[in-house]
């Protein structure tokens, strides 16, 4: 048996808060440390290699490979016996970041100006900047100089111009390090290097990351949103697989020892749990001084509960995803003329089929604009040919083919779609033969030709064939879901109520840079990159104030946020806590707000453990005295569980109908130049609702200031964000006996074998092992998450003992999931398991529950079983 394991010895009181050593007596003690160590350990009998030594000025330990006799809990027990063991940790795998590229340009991409007189207008500031307020911090000359950021990632295109081209000191990509090399996969060893070139095949998430932050001027006309920051580059990734944690543990010592300012990863693996490995890293890195972004993660869609693995760490800011209010997307670049203005540029997206090269006037089958069904019914009797037009329609409310039907009638065999206000999409009309192309524009450029042609401009399209066109950057307005939270954006929040994600940044439809060899620029969404943009903002507001202090910096970004409404039905009020955190982040107000709260954001936790009251402190900074409104905004109460089943809901969740009530000490108070006052809050949570369906209120307590003697120079409209649960999370069972069944898979029909027999193959003998053929499966839903998920062999006969535990358990950390496990007779330990009947009992630590309180488990047991070898050596 192979046991895989982080520790962190006891050594110069690093787990004590006093003793944090200097980095040159923990080099100077490693060795020694780390000796004394494994020799410890081979005197309680476990036998270790060591992996990586995790030691730096904030924390000590190391994590190693064990080759062992004992049954796991017994060498877990043996480790933990040892002095100087504090706490021991399985190694486990964060998978590759997993985002949507939208487009992706080329080498020959080039940008268009689209706000030409005629057309809507169009916001020449790049969106995620404008949405932010980053564009307002830029136009003061703040560019994050002198802010060092490390970027935890699978590595950049630093020879990409917009990335400075080069690496090194002096150069943009200043410092980093491939911490694995293009071979590692998570799990074999990684093979260090110096340089952090992303050169994988198909591998771009870092380059693009990176771009968000600091993308130097570009033919697209957009910069990062801290473009003078220095950045350090720390790859993590090899070419597949994911990563380990004790490998991400040591990037993130390595980038806090190199002296960044702040850290940012787009990264992390469904957990929930701020006592996880990587999680405690980040907090103490936090604690230090360093501000730490991580992405909340791309799971919006299993609902509330997903946090994720570093995102849950206590004081990392976790970040959501908002969609940019201007869809940006890499289309083709063609021209039109007309008799008044002569040539000019425009951007199509390719059709099926594509155009060639053609030239042809216009036709307009509408000379409206917000036409909801052009060219749905049959054309006019007095439409002309077609034939020789390039037809353009609006995108209706049939589809593209019915529409392609009826210009067909009419002679013609070409056509463009404008969008009509909604997303630019590829038109398809392969199944009308008679339609030889098809293309779709913006419906900004579909509104200005329509307007030439109703003041009687002949319009000629001049097509180029998709092959050989140039790539062009398009934008349109967003008016279906821009500034919004996006429904992937993963929620919160965590386990022990904590509120997650943090805050929310652009992150659907972000254009930033790309690797060279794959066109040099694309679109992706995802949390991934809100989370760079959350650190670039982080830098311009630590330049802006002159501080680095990251629990400033954290409680100014909260409090300044912009609440967002709930997007599947904006009507019924602000969305969940546990979606937007804090909201939408302001840099500017954040940069510049003289009033600084005392928290980021209140948990009140569960019924069980209410917090009845609790305060916090308003700060006024100020010259001037204050005067602060304190009130309350309720945001929309959401159940964890649907009605029928009680498994958790998928997004959107269901709404319930209640809120927490909040008072306070004083509704109104003032607050002189300087100086502070405490605030009072006590809840009275929402009575009325299903507390088994566990749900979640929340909302926001709301500081509105203005200046004493009535001045208008000052007003400051600031919140907190709070969350609570009606209901006892310890109460609520973890197992779901809907889904909790032992099979044999090679009878399909058959959904349980209650006191059947498994005939397997002996784990010792030569015979062929397939596990999805004949051997036990269990599989068993999880409603929440546990820290502990244990799986144990019981002897059926006679008194109950527990004879093992299969291999990979037990497992820590869980999430609410799906578990399975085919079980070929070995125990976790190498031994075989005997002939008999048996049966399997899984075990669940509930969520605030004391692992020394057997009442603290929930425990429940599979079908009896004989288990029966084929071909038994022993026999």
């Amino acid at each position: 048996m192979r046991l895989r394991g982080i520790v962190w010895p006891l050594l110069g009181g690093f787990w004590a808060a006093a003793a944090v050593e200097s980095s040159e007596s923990n080099t100077s003690d490693d060795s020694n440390s780390s000796g004394d160590f494994f020799r410890d350990l081979e005197s309680v009998n476990v036998v270790a290699t060591p992996r990586l030594a995790l030691s730096s000025s904030l924390f000590r330990g190391m994590s190693f490979r064990v080759d062992n006799t004992q049954e796991l809990n017994e060498t877990e027990r043996s480790i933990l016996s040892l002095s100087n063991v504090k706490k021991l940790w399985p190694v486990q795998i964060t998978p590759r970041p997993n985002d949507q590229v939208i487009w992706v340009a080329d080498s020959q991409t080039v940008p268009l100006d689209l706000s030409r007189k005629r057309q809507a207008p169009v916001e020449n500031a790049f969106s995620p900047h404008v949405m932010t307020q980053v564009d307002r911090l830029r136009a003061e000359g703040y560019t994050g100089k002198g802010i060092k950021i490390a970027v935890i990632d699978t590595g950049v295109d630093y020879t990409h111009p917009a990335l400075g081209g080069c690496f090194g000191p002096g150069c943009l990509i200043s410092h980093g390090a491939d911490l694995v090399g293009d071979a590692y996969n998570g799990q074999n060893e990684p093979v260090p290097d110096g340089d952090p070139m992303e050169t994988c095949p198909n591998s771009f998430h870092g380059t693009h990351v990176t771009g968000i932050i600091a993308a130097q001027e570009n033919p697209f006309g957009f910069t990062g949103a801290a473009p003078d920051t220095s950045i350090g580059a720390y790859k993590v990734f090899g070419c597949t697989g994911g990563v380990a944690n004790d490998v991400l543990i040591a990037a993130f010592a390595r980038a806090v020892e190199d002296g960044n300012d702040i850290i940012t990863a787009s990264l992390g693996s469904t957990n929930g749990w701020s006592d996880n490995p990587t999680a405690v890293a980040l907090q103490r890195i936090v604690e230090a001084g360093v501000t730490v972004t991580v992405a909340a993660g791309n799971e919006g869609t299993n609902g509330m509960f997903f946090a994720s693995s570093g995102a849950s760490g206590k004081g990392v800011t976790a970040v959501g995803s908002v969609v940019a209010d201007v869809d940006t997307v890499i289309g083709y670049h063609s021209t039109f003329e007309t008799e008044t203005s002569g040539e000019e540029d425009f951007g199509w997206l390719e059709g099926i089929p594509a155009f060639g090269n053609i030239s042809l006037p216009l036709y307009a089958t509408s000379n409206s604009t917000s036409t909801p069904d052009d060219a749905c019914n049959p054309l006019p009797s007095d439409t002309p040919d077609l034939s020789e037009y390039i037809v353009l329609v609006r995108r209706a409310n049939c589809s593209e083919s019915q529409q392609a039907r009826n210009i067909v009638e009419r002679g013609g065999k070409y056509m463009v779609v404008y969008s009509g206000g909604v997303n630019l999409l590829n038109p398809w009309v392969g199944d009308v033969s008679e339609m030889l192309a098809c293309a779709s524009v913006t419906a900004a450029q579909g509104a200005e030709w329509v307007e030439l042609l109703n003041e009687g401009e002949q319009v000629t399209l001049h097509m180029t064939e998709q092959a050989s066109a140039q790539r062009a950057v398009l934008n349109q307005a967003n008016t279906l879901n821009g500034g919004l939270v996006h429904s992937t954006s993963t929620w919160g929040p965590t386990w022990e109520l904590d509120m997650k994600p943090d805050v929310v940044t652009v992150g659907a439809g972000v254009l930033s840079t790309y690797p060279l060899a794959m066109g040099g620029y694309a679109v992706q969404s995802g949390t991934s990159m809100s989370t760079p943009l959350a650190a670039a903002i982080y830098a311009l507001i630590a330049q802006a104030r002159g501080t680095t202090d990251p629990t400033e910096l954290r409680r100014v970004l909260s409090s300044t946020a912009k609440r967002i409404v709930w997007a599947p039905d904006p009507s019924a009020g602000l969305a969940s806590v546990a979606q937007q955190g804090a909201g939408f982040s302001q840099a500017y107000d954040a940069a510049f707000v003289k009033t600084l709260l005392s928290v980021s954001s209140i948990a009140f936790n569960d019924t069980d453990h209410l917090l009845n009251s609790t305060q916090f402190s308003i700060e006024n900074l100020g010259t001037e005295d204050m005067s602060y409104d304190i009130g309350h905004v309720p945001a929309v109460s959401l159940y964890t569980f649907n009605t029928q089943s009680q498994q958790p809901s998928r997004y959107p969740n269901p709404v319930a109908d209640g809120h927490a009530e909040l008072s306070f000490s004083s509704t109104r108070v003032s607050v002189p130049a300087g100086g502070s006052i405490k605030i009072t809050v006590m809840p009275n949570p929402p009575s009325t609702l299903d507390a088994i369906r566990l749900p979640v209120y929340s909302g926001f307590i709301t500081i509105n200031g203005t200046q004493s003697d009535g001045g208008a120079g000052r007003n400051e409209s600031l919140s907190v964000p709070y969350l609570g649960v009606t209901g006892s999370m310890f109460s609520t069972p973890i197992f779901d006996r809907s889904l909790f069944a032992m099979y044999n898979l090679s009878q399909l029909i058959q959904t349980s074998i209650p006191n059947g027999t498994f005939y397997i193959p002996h784990p010792d003998s030569d015979a062929p092992a397939n596990p999805l053929v004949g051997f036990p499966f269990m599989q068993l839903r999880t409603r929440l998450g546990t820290r502990e998920f244990r799986l144990e062999l019981v002897a059926a006969d006679g008194p109950s003992q527990v004879v093992g535990s299969p291999a990979g358990f037990p497992r820590q950390f869980s999430t609410r999931s799906v578990n399975s496990h085919h079980f070929v007779g070995r125990l976790s330990d190498g031994s075989v398991v005997p002939e008999g009947r048996y049966y399997f009992r899984a075990q669940a630590l509930k969520v605030f529950g004391d692992p020394s309180d057997p009442d603290a488990w929930e425990s429940e047991s599979f079908d009896t079983f004989n288990l029966v070898y084929t071909n038994n050596p022993e026999k």
